[in-house]
């Protein structure tokens, strides 16, 4: 199976995620390519034309449209701040450990999971949104209703592609194009990721502030509607800009 691992990266030359998988396709602008370099192997360094960075959207789709026609079967889209995949996996003594997915397993892992997906039906998988050990289902490690964000997904190929117009939302969108149109997403509820979201300079972190949140969340919530897409009023922040997203279709 031709499986490839791909980084999108902007304005953020020091790329964490290759101190975790050193093999990624990191692709950036052409401008910004001196300075990548310099802090980055040449090797895992791609570059994209000008004008189609800046819009996490808009790359992440160039990225599924270039690797599938290089035959890929599956592609998979990472953030370029993410420290690892991990799992809570049984103790010893007691309780559960937290323990990191190494890269000389990865592949093996991302296969395996690639063919569960299709043999599903569906053309989207992805792991738990939360790495509170609190969120693992112990007795639910797979669902097929649920979510995943753009921090790690694994694309089986499809034509479904990212909203170009809301590009702070747009994870949220591609998953519910795919529930939508499959009825279903596999996401590994036993496995999480760890990064940085809305922190570190550069990224969508340059584009993140209150008002183009809200335009934002109104974008997807005019898009699927008020039932699917709404806000969380618990939270103690004036404006949480990660949505509940209720998916009205039966099942884990």
């Amino acid at each position: 199976m031709n499986i490839s691992i791909n980084i999108p990266s902007y304005k953020r030359p020091k790329v964490k995620t290759l101190e975790y998988i050193s093999t990624a396709k990191v692709w950036i602008d052409e401008s910004e390519y001196d300075e990548y370099l310099k802090v980055n192997n040449k090797e895992n360094l791609i570059k994209v034309p000008k004008g189609i960075q800046g819009n996490v959207s808009r790359i992440r789709n160039y990225i599924l449209d270039e690797e599938f026609k290089k035959g890929m079967d599956a592609v998979v889209l990472m953030d370029d701040d993410v420290d690892g995949i991990f799992s809570f996996e049984p103790s010893e003594t007691f309780g559960y450990v937290k323990k990191r997915l190494e890269e000389k397993d990865l592949m093996y892992w991302l296969e395996i999971n690639s063919l569960l997906c299709m043999e599903l039906g569906y053309k989207l998988w992805g792991v738990n949104l939360n790495k509170d050990p609190r969120s693992y289902q112990h007795n639910q490690p797979i669902s097929f209703s649920s979510i995943i964000l753009g921090p790690f997904s694994c694309h089986i190929k499809n034509d479904i592609r990212y909203d170009e117009k809301i590009p702070l939302k747009e994870d949220y969108d591609l998953a519910l194009q795919h529930l939508n149109k499959y009825r279903g997403i596999l996401r590994l509820n036993k496995y999480h990721y760890d990064c940085k979201q809305s922190v570190n300079v550069g990224g969508c972190a340059n584009m993140r502030n209150l008002e183009r949140e809200k335009e934002q969340f109104s974008l997807l919530q005019k898009k699927w509607g008020s039932k699917i897409v709404t806000r969380d009023l618990s939270s103690k922040k004036k404006f949480d800009y990660n949505p509940i997203i209720r998916i009205p279709i039966r099942g884990v």
